[in-house]
């Protein structure tokens, strides 16, 4: 039995979230205070305004479905909340692509920079019409091209007109607004299971050209940072099971 004031902490809890987990029972349970800055900390950027719902539900689903975290539960609560919202098929799709072809490009934006700098004649652009056609097309398709892009055409042609294809693919295969895939990228780039700095400036960049403000920004950045408690979401429910076991065996025993 709840205490009034527990009580209405857990109301607010589905009223604002519109579920009530193990992992809360387990906290309300053990400290209150945590799940009390846990509810402030996740509703504070759905309160600003900044973002679409729509929107903030495509940036959930980035982070959750990302292959840095995959986070099953999360990911088809949040696809069934943008359905609800009016989110096509189409559209959560894309974001599902983006986020797909994003991580590779992470794998490619890493490796080769390292590789420009260790080996820097072997990946220096040679001139190639082929090469040069590639980078019209995927710049006409995309906006921009990749940093890494020279690199991977020096030393994997074939490879890099693969990938480009399968990133081109992604950011035309849906109806988003560039905006909005930039901003998914970037929810992709900053989330606290992959932290890849350039990833985020290059794709931040590309949402204030598309039209982002500052505090649609900073929304993504605190929406991609609340998957952190996904933590306790774990965690907790397996506390309450070994201290469950743990206490039953120790009766048993007395």
């Amino acid at each position: 039995m709840l205490t009034p004031p527990l009580q209405s902490l857990k109301d607010e809890i589905i009223g604002l979230r519109g579920y009530w987990h193990r992992f809360h029972e387990g906290l309300i349970a053990w400290s209150p205070p945590f799940l009390k800055a846990y509810l402030a900390f996740q509703s504070a950027p759905w309160r600003s305004g900044a973002l679409e719902p729509m929107v903030r539900e495509f940036i959930y689903i980035a982070v959750d479905g990302a292959v840095t975290h995959l986070y099953a539960s999360g990911l088809r609560r949040h696809m069934d909340d943008a359905l609800r919202l009016g989110a096509t098929r189409d559209e959560i799709l894309q974001v599902i692509l983006l986020t797909a072809s994003a991580a590779a490009h992470s794998t490619h934006e890493l490796g080769f920079s390292i590789l420009a700098e260790e080996m820097p004649d072997a990946v220096a652009p040679k001139p190639d019409r082929r090469h040069a056609a590639l980078r019209e097309d995927y710049r006409a398709a995309t906006g921009s091209w990749p940093a890494v892009g020279d690199a991977v055409l020096a030393l994997a042609p074939e490879f890099a007109e693969g990938f480009l294809g399968y990133r081109q693919a992604a950011w035309q295969a849906g109806p988003l607004p560039n905006k909005t895939k930039a901003l998914v990228l970037l929810a992709f780039h900053a989330s606290p299971t992959l932290l890849n700095r350039e990833g985020a400036r290059h794709y931040m960049r590309e949402a204030i050209r598309f039209g982002a403000s500052a505090a649609e920004i900073s929304e993504v950045l605190q929406l991609a940072s609340a998957i952190a408690v996904h933590t306790c979401t774990y965690a907790v429910p397996a506390l309450m099971d070994a201290v469950a076991e743990f206490e039953a065996r120790a009766a048993a025993g007395a």
